[in-house]
C-alpha cells in the first residue's frame, strides 16, 4: 500500500496537527506501509524509508500559501498513491483529517464579530472555500478528532454519517508518564522557585485557549496558587490583565517550551479554559502524566472526562478549578484515573485504526 501524508510542516514541535502527522507516519512505516510525506518543510524523518516530497510554495502571505499548497499537493498526489491522507487544508485527498474542526464554527466561537471576519479576512475566506469544497465532496472521507467535530460538520454541511469517522488523537504514554513526572518534581519546583499549589496552562493562541479566563479564575480563587503559562503568543495584554486583577506576582510566563512534560512534573493541575478546541493534545498529555486536568465542554477531549472522576469540565468560570488546589492530596485519585483513561489512546492503537480505515477504503 502506497500512502501519501499531506501536511504543510512535517515538524513535530510546530503544533498539534504536525505532531500528530509525524507520529502517524512513524507508526505506519513501522507496520511496513510505503509512506511518503508531501509538505513544504520537513524535519529529518525517523527512518530513511520515509519518502519526502517538498513543495515550493510562497510563504509570505497566508491566503496565497494555503491556496497554492492545496493546488501543488493535489498535483503531487494525483498519481501513484493508493491513499492520500491530508492533515492540512487541501482540496483533493482520499481522507481529510478535520483536525481543526470546522473553521466556520471556530470563527463563530472565537471572534466578537464573526460576519466581519468571514467577509473581510482573505485568510478566512481562503480556508472556508477549501473547507466547503471538501465537506460537500461526497467522494472524500472525513476523519474527525472528536464527536463534537463530527456533529458540527454534519449539521453545518449536511455531511452524511457514513463519510464521518471519529478517531481521537493518540498520546505518547512513555514520554508523558507519572513514572517520569514524580521523580523530577522536587528539582523542577526548586529550579522554578515554586512553593505551594501550582496550576499549568499550556497552549498557543492565548485568546482562543482562554488564558484570560484562567487569570480571572486564579484571581477569584484567592490563595497562593501560582499559574505557569507556556505557549506561543503575545503575553503583554495578559500581563496587564494579571496586574489589573492583582495576581501579577502569581503568574509566570515561560514562553514556548518543548519539554512540557517537565512542567507537568512541577504542576498540581492543568487548566485549559478554551473557547474552541476540536481536541487539545495538551490536555490528553497532562492526563497521561497523571495530572488532574480542567477544561471546557467545547474541547473535544472533554468527551473522555467524567467530571470529578478523571478530570473536571467547567464553562467560562474557572474559579472553582483553582479552588480544587486547596486539597491537593484529594486530587491524587483524579490524576490516577486520568492516567488510566489516557492509556487507552496510544499512538500505536491510533495507527491500527488508521490502517483499518485504509483497508476499508481499498475494498
Amino acid at each position: 500500500m502506497r500512502v501519501a501524508i499531506v501536511i504543510e510542516h512535517f515538524v513535530a514541535r510546530r503544533g498539534g496537527a504536525e505532531a500528530s502527522a509525524v507520529r502517524v507516519v512513524e507508526e505506519l512505516q513501522r507496520r511496513g506501509v510505503d509512506v511518503t510525506v508531501v509538505c513544504i518543510q520537513a524535519e529529518p524523518p525517523a527512518s530513511p524509508e520515509i519518502g519526502i516530497i517538498r513543495l515550493r510554495v510562497p510563504g509570505f502571505w497566508q491566503p496565497l500559501r494555503v491556496a497554492r499548497f492545496s493546488r501543488e499537493a493535489g498535483r503531487a498526489t494525483a498519481h501513484g498513491f493508493d491513499i492520500v491522507h491530508s492533515f492540512s487544508r487541501t482540496r483533493h485527498q482520499t481522507v481529510y483529517r478535520a483536525g481543526g474542526g470546522s473553521h466556520a464554527a471556530y470563527i463563530e466561537r472565537v471572534y466578537r464579530y464573526p460576519r466581519l471576519q468571514r467577509s473581510l479576512s482573505p485568510r478566512h475566506r481562503a480556508i472556508l472555500r477549501i473547507e466547503e469544497a471538501v465537506l460537500r465532496d461526497p467522494t472524500q472521507l472525513i476523519q474527525c478528532v472528536s464527536q463534537r467535530v463530527a456533529a458540527e460538520i454534519a449539521s453545518r454541511y449536511q455531511v452524511s454519517p457514513e463519510r464521518l469517522v471519529n478517531l481521537y488523537n493518540g498520546v505518547d504514554t512513555e514520554r508523558f508518564n507519572p513514572a517520569q513526572r514524580d521523580p523530577r518534581r522536587a528539582a523542577l519546583r526548586a529550579e522554578l522557585e515554586l512553593e505551594g499549589p501550582v496550576a499549568l496552562f499550556v497552549g498557543s493562541g492565548f485568546h482562543r485557549k482562554g488564558l484570560d479566563r484562567a487569570l480571572r479564575g486564579l484571581a477569584e480563587s484567592g490563595g497562593s496558587t501560582c499559574l505557569l503559562v507556556s505557549g506561543r503568543g503575545d503575553p503583554r495584554p495578559y500581563r496587564q490583565l494579571a496586574g489589573e486583577l492583582g495576581v501579577e506576582g502569581r503568574v509566570r510566563f515561560l514562553g514556548h517550551r518543548n519539554d512540557v512534560e517537565a512542567l507537568h512534573a512541577a504542576a498540581d493541575l492543568l487548566v485549559l479554559p478554551t473557547r474552541y478546541d476540536p481536541f487539545a493534545n495538551a490536555v490528553l498529555e497532562g492526563m497521561a502524566s497523571g495530572l488532574p486536568v480542567a477544561t471546557t465542554p467545547v474541547n473535544g477531549v472533554a468527551e473522555l472526562i467524567e467530571h470529578g472522576k478523571n478530570g473536571f469540565v467547567y464553562e467560562e468560570n474557572f474559579g472553582p478549578a483553582f479552588q480544587l488546589l486547596q486539597d491537593r492530596a484529594g486530587l491524587a485519585p483524579v490524576g490516577a484515573a486520568a492516567r488510566r483513561t489516557a492509556e487507552r489512546f496510544t499512538w500505536s492503537d491510533h495507527a491500527d485504526q488508521v490502517l483499518q480505515l485504509y483497508s476499508k477504503l481499498q475494498r
